[in-house]
């Protein structure tokens, strides 16, 4: 493969349609954790979520449902920008999706012992006094609840959902589900007066099985609900009849990632995808919105609006998709299925602009669109949104945006769920910090995990990790734009094809065009320790093992930086080898000429219990070796992401396999300050840091490829370093 270069074109089509910095824009303001709403003594390690989320008539508290505890969780937001725990309330059951109506909130509550004998309930609280004042019983399992304008009715999704492991999750599966529409009189449910409509037999697919999956209310009292695995829309009208129906058809899609290979090529096809909606919001009388998520048999990766006639007057395709991954956010093990996944909306209109937004549940983004014409929305930003964004609520009269995040990874060391606030403001875009937008073919990237600088103004280059093991990239970024941009990708290649078993955590230019590439061993993935040298077109023109003075002792963390400092390669280790005393991890050297190896200690610091502290980059710069040193932790946990320096004069490398002498360092920066910069939580992975022709510092963090991550790559400098 040769080098491939992507040519900008003049006006990129997202930074096009970004506001100028004098227009109100959305920026992240805070964030909650779902776990600081339990109780004190409780077990605060249980599993948490916030997945559908609602606001109060006042804006000044949240509502999010909590299915692994079983709550509606609080959250006061009277300052939003310092959100603050009002503790949950039991609903007896599996709590879906909220909707408030003067002071009373109404959720739907799951208590099915099984998917053959589903039963449900919505639950009404007294928000002053936050407490249960009443239950109707609504014969099934609900899944979206919705309110009319007025406050007059709600209206509830009965899912009854199947067991996605019987029969592969094939249709039909009985009993079938249906809505409910319950009058809301003098602030309390009519449950007597309750109406079943029933959905059956209007789908091709499965008629007898509808499974109503979200729904919507306009204000005409109209109920717009989708049938998701049927793939079916249907309208019913203020009397409560069936007033329409009609599928939701299927989309041919162009210049997207099908395979779920190791690779991000967006040069794929797909025709005929079934939309199989999820999510679905009005805009005005006549038009609504659709999340296309896709269930077992589709997923069109994007979202339409249509006319409630049926007439789709948008279609996304995979527009919403591209924009994603331009900007590091593509999740590549979901290609073979859904992509990023739109699932969730919210409709409202700030500064007398209508907005139209589109959660993507596996990009860990929201989308914001101004819909003022239904028929072309103008995409305007892209906000991160911690770990697979489920829910939205929108308070324009506070000038606010909230969304619910559902998934806690803390069993695996990583982040629990989270509520995020972004304030619509005047100013500038705080994110993306980097974007290949404009690029053709568009360069997909993820997994940044070694940075360097180039001879150019403005010139870096950065390497992505094992998470594209089939596609080992370098790529060149141009920091002179706001935001960086990828401008170009160079494909690695041993003897003409993709090298593979790389995991590249270092690059350092060689001087002559080409580039040294560090490449941390995986004995789990038949990954060898190894230093490889690129050519200019990425061709690998030599490789060099690890000794076996090392290797002797190696462990699973290995090199994770490389740095060129005369005639040798500096290298750091990430963490201690089996013959490295506690708390000091080698930097080992290589001499080009020579071949031969030598290595220092750096005294790593102390990590808090349960953790461990390692070495993520290192960078030669005048008199001083600089390197990144983190703990391993994450969020409210993180407590050393760090920049140190050494005298370059104290590289003075021994013999492998007897004492080493030991450096001494000095802390140029503390990062957590700068991690917190977007207001969400501080990030795992500081892992590449370069310091430009000009003298400037710049830090980049590993996004993991958005893989039980949030996706967010942080990209900045920290000025003139010397």
């Amino acid at each position: 493969m040769s080098r491939r270069l992507a040519c900008l074109s003049s006006a990129l089509a997202l930074a096009s349609a970004l506001p100028v910095a004098a227009d109100p824009v959305f920026n992240r303001i805070a964030t909650f954790a779902t776990p600081a709403n339990m109780a004190e003594g409780e077990d605060t390690a249980r599993e948490s979520s916030a997945e559908i989320i609602t606001a109060t008539e006042d804006g000044m508290t949240l509502i999010y449902s909590d299915s692994p505890l079983g709550v509606l969780g609080l959250v006061d937001i009277t300052d939003p920008r310092a959100p603050k725990p009002l503790g949950n309330i039991a609903m007896g059951g599996e709590p879906t999706t909220t909707v408030v109506i003067g002071n009373r909130a109404f959720a739907g509550v799951n208590t099915s012992e099984s998917f053959t004998n589903p039963s449900g309930k919505v639950v009404m609280v007294d928000l002053a006094s936050r407490s249960i004042a009443a239950e109707c019983d609504i014969g099934g399992q609900p899944d979206a609840v919705a309110r009319a304008a007025d406050g007059g009715f709600i209206a509830i999704a009965v899912e009854n959902e199947r067991d996605e492991d019987l029969n592969d999750g094939a249709l039909p599966q009985m009993p079938a589900g249906y809505v409910v529409k319950i009058p809301v009189l003098d602030g309390a449910m009519d449950c007597a007066a309750q109406q079943r409509i029933g959905l059956t037999g209007l789908a091709a697919i499965a008629p007898e099985d509808p499974e109503p999956e979200f729904l919507d209310v306009n204000a005409a009292g109209e109920i717009v609900v989708t049938l998701q695995e049927n793939n079916e829309i249907v309208v019913i009208g203020a009397d409560g009849a069936v007033a329409t129906h009609f599928s939701a058809g299927s989309v041919d899609l162009a210049g997207i990632d099908t395979r779920r290979d190791g690779r991000l090529d967006f040069t794929g096809s797909l025709t005929s995808v079934l939309r199989e909606p999820d999510a679905v919001k009005w805009i005005d009388a006549d038009h609504f919105a659709t999340a296309n998520e896709g269930d077992y048999n589709g997923g069109a990766r994007g979202f339409t609006i249509w006319r409630k006639d049926g007439t789709p007057v948008f279609e996304a395709g995979a527009s919403l998709e591209r924009a994603i991954a331009a900007i590091g956010h593509y999740p590549e093990h979901r290609s073979g299925s859904k992509g990023v996944e739109p699932e969730g909306l919210a409709f409202a209109t700030f500064d007398g602009v209508p907005h139209l937004f589109v959660a993507s549940e596996r990009g860990s983004m929201i989308a914001v669109y101004d819909v003022t014409d239904p028929a072309a929305p103008a995409l305007r930003q892209l906000l991160p949104s911690g770990i697979s964004p489920e829910g939205l609520a929108a308070i324009p009269a506070r000038n606010l945006l909230a969304t619910a995040n559902e998934v806690d990874l803390r069993a695996d060391g990583l982040a629990p769920a989270h509520v995020m606030l972004f304030e619509h403001a005047e100013g500038s875009p705080a994110y993306p910090m980097l974007t290949s937008e404009g690029s053709d073919p568009l360069i997909g990237w993820g997994a940044l995990s070694g940075l360097a600088a180039g001879a150019g103004p403005g010139e870096l280059f950065a390497v992505s990790d094992s998470v594209y093991g089939s596609m080992p990239r370098i790529y060149r970024i141009d920091t002179t734009t706001t935001p960086a941009r990828i401008t170009a990708a160079i494909d690695i290649t041993r003897g003409g094809q993709p090298a593979q078993l790389l995991d590249l955590e270092g690059i350092a230019p060689d001087g002559e065009g080409g580039f040294w590439l560090a490449s941390e061993g995986r004995s789990d993935r038949l990954i060898p320790h190894a230093i490889h040298h690129v050519d200019a077109e990425g061709a690998i023109t030599q490789s060099i093992a690890l000794p076996e003075a090392l290797l002797d002792n190696e462990i699973r963390f290995g090199m994770e930086g490389i740095t060129v400092m005369g005639d040798r390669l500096w290298l750091a280790m990430q963490r201690e080898w089996q013959d490295d005393p506690a708390g000091m991890v080698k930097l080992v050297s290589y001499d080009i000429g020579d071949e031969t190896w030598g290595a220092v200690h750096y005294p790593l610091e102390t990590p808090a219990e349960g953790a461990w502290m390692g070495l993520s980059e290192i960078t030669a710069h005048g008199d001083w070796v600089y390197v990144l040193e983190r703990d391993n932790q994450i969020a409210d946990r993180a407590q050393v992401k760090r920049l140190y320096r050494i005298p370059a004069s104290a590289l003075q490398p021994a013999e492998l396999g007897g004492p080493l002498p030991v450096v001494t360092k000095e802390m140029v920066r503390d990062l957590l300050p700068d991690l917190a910069i977007l207001n969400g939580f501080v990030p795992d992975k500081v892992e590449g840091f370069a310091i430009d022709a000009e003298g400037q510092g710049w830090v980049v963090t590993d996004n993991d490829g958005v893989d039980d991550s949030s996706g967010e790559t942080l990209f900045w400098t920290i000025g003139k370093v010397d």
